[in-house]
């Protein structure tokens, strides 16, 4: 197989990066769970693996199936069930929706949504956007006879990954994971965020989810927030960035959730 050296320029400069952090045992909540969204798959967190896994983290990538919100909370369950002890749980875009009603789990002590919605108790996705203008990445969905939607691969390039190379973008719609329309109907059960602390990663040039509904997620549910100047896949533009908050909601998840109990 053939391999472009911007994709091995990619892996050396992670691999590089991995080995600067060192992996001494982190301090905190060791296990990290990444929900992916929709219109990716769970290789959209591989720049961001290396980093946490030579901190010293065990990380896990769900491949959730994109067909229904039961379905994708029912696979990040089973996910969690596997793992040793506590865990922090992030999602990107629709998997923040997911960790929503998924991070109930009593396993689950604190949560990172990156440019990820925030429902609440009984919202769906379909509702909560009315407010802001449409998103560009969004304009002209594709939509099979089952009902799967996927994003235009120009839009992906243009919108959705705007601030990737656009050979690299290229990459993002060939693999995209098209998602269930229904799935943006589904009401969530039961809000985490209510209970468990959380940390938001706000990406301001989003263009798939508005940046100021990004915002007001963050507020609402009472996030430690940051801003990255990043597009909606901040976490193939920006996984320091990304990885840093992770790595801070692990390291102090478990002190802010005894506090929220007091």
């Amino acid at each position: 197989m053939k391999v472009s050296r911007s994709r091995v320029a990619a892996f050396v400069s992670i691999a590089l990066l991995a080995s600067a952090v060192g992996a001494a045992p982190p301090q905190g909540v060791k296990n990290i769970v990444l929900v992916h969204g929709a219109f990716v798959d769970g290789s959209s967190w591989f720049r961001v693996i290396p980093i946490l896994q030579a901190a010293g983290y065990n990380v896990t990538a769900v491949q959730i199936p994109l067909t229904s919100l039961a379905d994708d909370v029912a696979t990040t369950q089973r996910e969690l069930a596997r793992q040793d002890g506590p865990v922090i749980l992030v999602g990107h875009s629709w998997g923040g929706v997911v960790i929503t009603q998924a991070g109930l789990d009593p396993k689950v002590v604190g949560l990172v949504y990156v440019a990820a919605f925030g429902p609440d108790e009984g919202e769906a996705v379909a509702e909560l956007g009315k407010a802001y203008p449409p998103p560009p990445a969004l304009a002209a969905p594709v939509v099979d006879k089952l009902g799967f939607i996927k994003v235009p691969a120009e839009a992906v390039v243009k919108n959705f990954a705007a601030d990737l190379p656009a050979s690299e973008g290229r990459v993002a719609a060939a693999t995209q994971g098209p998602i269930h329309a229904s799935a943006f109907e589904a009401k969530v059960s039961g809000a985490a965020w209510k209970t468990k602390p959380s940390w938001y990663i706000v990406s301001a040039l989003d263009q798939a989810i508005a940046p100021e509904e990004e915002r007001f997620f963050a507020k609402r549910m009472k996030a430690k927030s940051t801003e990255v100047k990043a597009s909606h896949v901040s976490m193939l533009s920006q996984p320091k960035a990304v990885a840093a908050v992770i790595m801070d909601a692990a390291a102090n998840a478990q002190a802010a959730s005894a506090a929220m109990l007091h």
